[in-house]
């Protein structure tokens, strides 16, 4: 604090103070409105390899291919598989994943992306303590949206996706 003095009031400095620093991990399943949110320690490689098998093994053990539509992160591909499990067991999990990327620099076309952001609004738009307490408060979000079936209002259509995205498109001849 800096005392107060003829003419000036008191001051208070602020000093940041950082409680630690945690991944998310998200899966959404537009269709269903679900939605599945793990924290964890890290974003390696292994952690998301080991989300992947999870949501493949926990949530989806019947399902013979699952739709994943993700962003282009360098931990976010078969690689990750490989170096974190045995070779046949990558390769199963591989085969079991129907894989797309969202355009570089459009990880806004991914669903999961804007769930992200209604979770920050909702749920870490403040200071929080610890891990746990972190994983606890989005748990109960979790809970809460899934309930309620919360859906993402998609209005990206084909023809407003040729338009923001005709760079990405190749230019046919007549």
């Amino acid at each position: 604090m800096i005392a107060a003095r003829y003419g000036k009031l008191a001051r208070y400095d602020y000093e940041y103070e950082r409680n630690g620093v945690c991944s998310i991990f998200m899966f959404y399943a537009p269709f269903q409105g679900k939605r599945y949110v793990v924290v964890t320690d890290r974003r390696t490689r292994a952690d998301w390899a080991i989300q992947i098998k999870n949501l493949l093994e926990t949530l989806y053990p019947k399902a013979r291919k699952v739709i994943l539509v993700m962003d282009n992160l360098n931990t976010h591909n078969g690689i990750s598989l490989y170096e974190t499990f045995p070779p046949e067991e990558a390769r199963r999990l591989l085969d079991r994943l129907d894989i797309h990327y969202t355009p570089k620099h459009g990880s806004w076309l991914n669903m999961a992306e804007i769930e992200l952001s209604v979770l920050s609004r909702q749920c870490t738009n403040r200071r929080i303590p610890d891990k746990q307490t972190l994983a606890h408060e989005i748990a109960a979000w979790q809970t809460q949206r899934n309930k309620i079936e919360a859906k993402v209002d998609w209005r990206f259509t084909n023809e407003y996706a040729r338009i923001k995205l005709k760079r990405l498109y190749p230019i046919l001849c007549g």
